[in-house]
């Protein structure tokens, strides 16, 4: 466990891939509500807005839902992403997939304001729309980046958790099309084989937001290749003999005077010395403040 974790875990969210799937949710639903896409367009990811006050932009782009089709196809896609990001919680801990999601976040809108930067050196003002292919001609700065903005959504993040799943889990199987069984690793090539055409094909603004979103990944894939290939059985296997192993020698950073908890028993536990007793006293969060000061007698 890195000290990071130690001392941030504890704010980690739980299940946050069924956080996520119901933000997609009510995304959809103001999509449904609103035909004009006025309501949506106060929400997306518009850095040229976020520097003109609108900051809550930096949070509601995440309402922004993956482009989908019918409600059966959005609910199964819902489903899927919400299966495979519990599966990388359980597997990863709640801490490293909640520093993934959220690292993907923060590159994304790293992404959307350097692709604004990019815009303002080179000041161009045909925007080709590689949703649409349509040529858009805007006048103005607000113009501009409101279309930008529509590109930068939770699509590719919700790419890197399927792509994340299929280099933790190559050998796990899907059907296709309800029907075809297909190993997670040949969907994770072929999905990454068309994100790269895509990289290439499309404009510098797709390239940014494509880049930008995916970067997670690539970080993850070149910190974390000793975690790929195991299952949670033999992570867990693999925590657990750390743990006697610590618990064999009796090496232990932190002990508390009260109860003898140590970190190995609890990992999650903060321990403090206790600036008002005599010596060298350790306590863990519980009995930081509930224990009888020790002091020694003249």
């Amino acid at each position: 466990m890195s000290p990071f974790e130690r001392k941030f875990g504890k704010y980690a969210i739980r299940n946050l891939s069924f956080v996520l799937v119901v933000c997609y949710a009510i995304g959809y639903v103001l999509e449904l509500i609103d035909r004009s896409g006025l309501i949506l367009s106060y929400l997306t990811l518009d850095p040229y807005a976020i520097l003109h006050g609108q900051v809550w932009r930096l949070v509601t782009w995440i309402l922004i839902p993956p482009s989908g089709g019918n409600l059966f196809v959005t609910l199964i896609m819902l489903l899927f992403y919400c299966s495979i990001g519990t599966s990388l919680e359980r597997t990863w801990g709640t801490y490293r997939y909640n520093v993934y999601l959220f690292q993907g976040m923060l590159f994304t809108i790293a992404g959307s304001f350097l692709l604004m930067g990019y815009c303002y050196l080179f000041r161009p003002t045909i925007f080709l729309s590689s949703l649409t292919g349509t040529v858009l001609t805007v006048n103005t700065p607000t113009e501009y980046f409101a279309v930008i903005s529509m590109l930068f959504s939770t699509y590719y993040i919700n790419m890197s958790i399927f792509l994340a799943y299929a280099a933790t889990f190559p050998d796990a199987q899907v059907l296709l099309m309800f029907i075809i069984p297909v190993r997670v690793k040949w969907l994770g090539i072929i999905y990454a084989v068309m994100l790269a055409l895509q990289f290439l094909s499309t404009s510098v603004y797709g390239k940014f937001a494509i880049g930008a979103s995916l970067l997670n990944f690539v970080v993850f894939f070149f910190t974390s290749r000793s975690m790929m290939h195991l299952n949670p059985k033999q992570i867990h296997r693999r925590q657990e003999f750390k743990r006697d192993v610590r618990r064999s020698t009796g090496i232990t950073k932190h002990k508390c005077a009260i109860c003898g908890r140590t970190e190995v028993d609890s990992p999650q536990m903060q321990f403090r010395f206790c600036s008002k007793c005599d010596g060298n006293y350790e306590y863990c969060e519980e009995h930081l403040y509930t224990h009888m000061h020790v002091k020694r007698s003249n």
